[in-house]
């Protein structure tokens, strides 16, 4: 013990005890609770506060349009750009300024701009669909278009591509109704300012291509894949067989079952499950996806297409008449 002791002061030197940083030595225990606290009075009135940009006194909606159209490489005419940009409620506060004032200026909303946008976006998604998924069905396909232009997707591109701070609205941060509004109304101006090719390709570059890497079987839920599949199958005159050609586990928790359905005695796929009913219906929605060309190694859907497609000439199938 009294060697222990000696030795003590020998490995406390031989200890290296890192030094305190200068920014901790300057938090105190109070910072905390004091954030804590200006937090939640914060969140009592109502949230931070932030004013848009375009209320800042070296701010440039002229210059601000101008780089929107160059940073996305088109040419649009300055006055619809700006009047896509102009949302009904900006002008609705604007016309009780001049009524108050005692001045008309006549100023233009993208109302016209987002109807007319909104009807291209939707036919030409369409069309760009059936032709590069020939065999899928019409109520698959209108599901995907419904994926697409729903309103939270249009306002991710809208904000991705930088609308957010030039929008003229009447309350700010602008919600999703607005920003997939905008976008609208900015392809329904590149529309009126060049062309109907020009305005498909920046609808396919910002709009289908949201497609890359998904699986377009996922957004269409079939509630009867056996069905449907028999429908499909009693055709051609033929029957689907399903045989169960494997099983594991059986009568335990980790139950998993093989199904192989055929057709004139020839396998057209197969599915697993913990039960038989399950793996017979994933064994018909493999043989689906084989007849609607959307199998998981199908080749990547084409964003290439130049111009507005025609659609698909093949003859699709109806579900609805089944």
């Amino acid at each position: 013990m009294a060697l222990m002791r000696r030795c003590a002061p020998l490995f406390a030197r031989c200890i290296k005890i890192p030094p305190m940083t200068l920014q901790s030595q300057k938090i105190h225990r109070w910072v905390a609770p004091t954030l804590v606290e200006l937090k939640r009075r914060e969140k009592k009135l109502g949230g931070k506060k932030t004013n848009p940009r375009n209320t800042f006194l070296e701010w440039n909606l002229e210059a601000e349009l101008y780089a929107f159209g160059k940073r996305l490489n088109e040419e649009f005419d300055s006055d619809l750009l700006l009047q896509a940009f102009t949302d009904r409620t900006y002008i609705i506060k604007e016309e009780m300024k001049q009524k108050e004032m005692g001045v008309d200026i006549p100023m233009k909303d993208n109302m016209e701009l987002i109807a007319e946008g909104e009807k291209f976006i939707n036919e030409y998604v369409q069309l760009y669909l059936e032709t590069v998924l020939p065999k899928f069905p019409l109520e698959g396909v209108n599901e995907v278009r419904n994926y697409l232009t729903n309103e939270d997707r249009l306002a991710k591109i809208s904000l991705s591509l930088g609308t957010k701070d030039i929008i003229l609205a009447a309350e700010y941060p602008v919600d999703n109704y607005i920003l997939a509004n905008t976008f609208k109304a900015i392809v329904a101006a590149l529309l009126e300012s060049t062309s109907e090719e020009r305005a498909a390709h920046f609808v396919r570059d910002f709009v289908i291509t949201q497609l890359q890497g998904k699986d377009v079987n996922e957004y269409w839920n079939i509630e009867d894949p056996w069905t449907m599949l028999t429908g499909f199958i009693e055709k051609d005159g033929s029957k689907v067989e399903p045989r169960l050609i494997g099983e594991v586990g059986k009568n335990t928790l980790l139950a998993c079952y093989r199904i192989g359905l055929y057709v004139n005695k020839k396998m057209i796929s197969e599915g697993f499950g913990e039960k038989i009913e399950i793996a017979k219906e994933m064994a018909a929605r493999e043989a689906l996806k084989r007849i609607f060309g959307t199998e998981d190694h199908m080749k990547p859907i084409n964003f290439k297409i130049s111009g507005i497609p025609k659609g698909s000439s093949q003859e699709r199938y109806q579900i609805a008449s089944n």
